[in-house]
């Protein structure tokens, strides 16, 4: 194992939640006047935490989203889950591997630690995971491109950035892991590897991933 931590995003990569949220989060800002696409959602808010799409729409428009936005959106969302929501082909495989290895990683999202929670138990991953290795842009002042996230989940797993390589599919998750001095794979089931530019490597499937890392 070439890696002394393995950070996982958590949507598109863990659980296959992206097509979901995306669709919701359109058809809400939408609703509350701001016409947006699929298409343009995931463009522009895929891997974002909240406090993102708030300041990139009023950036645009001058107009703040409304003050109940966050928790009607996440309660569509959660319900959508319920629903709907599958592991990505493979995520538990890998992750079963990782602990059969005993090699530390952990998962560190824009999500917030409800979000987090709700699909994994969806997914059935929540067995690979303990408070102890789940992280959220909650626990930080700024979410994704930063790197502040992917550093405090580092801190916390005792291991230096250096050590330390990121599973990403988001542009902004793929910046936020260069940012933090981290190896990143991009993982290119949803996202074109154009988008993912600079990333350490790229991969389309899961199974492919162990090889990757060393394993």
């Amino acid at each position: 194992m070439r890696y002394d931590l393995v950070i996982f995003d958590n949507d598109g990569v863990l659980v296959d939640s992206e097509p979901i949220s995306n669709k919701l989060l359109a058809g809400y800002l939408t609703e509350v006047g701001h016409p947006t696409t699929y298409e343009e959602s995931v463009r522009d808010y895929m891997g974002s935490a909240m406090h993102r799409i708030h300041e990139l729409v009023e950036e645009r428009t001058g107009q703040r989203l409304p003050a109940e936005f966050d928790e009607t959106f996440h309660g569509r969302v959660f319900a959508a889950f319920q629903r709907e929501l599958e592991a990505v082909p493979g995520a538990g495989d890998v992750l079963k591997g990782l602990v059969d290895d005993g090699v530390p990683y952990c998962v560190a999202s824009s999500g917030s630690h409800e979000r987090i929670r709700v699909g994994h138990r969806k997914a059935g991953l929540d067995v690979w995971f303990r408070d102890e290795n789940i992280f959220s842009s909650e626990d930080v002042g700024r979410g994704k491109p930063s790197p502040d996230l992917f550093l405090y989940a580092a801190e916390q797993m005792g291991v230096t950035p250096e050590r330390c390589v990121v599973v990403e599919d988001s542009p902004l998750g793929v910046q936020a892991a260069l940012a933090a001095g981290m190896d990143v794979y991009g993982f290119t089931a949803m996202t074109s590897q154009e988008k993912l530019a600079g990333a350490t490597g790229y991969f389309g499937r899961m199974d492919e991933l162990p090889a990757i890392l060393g394993r």
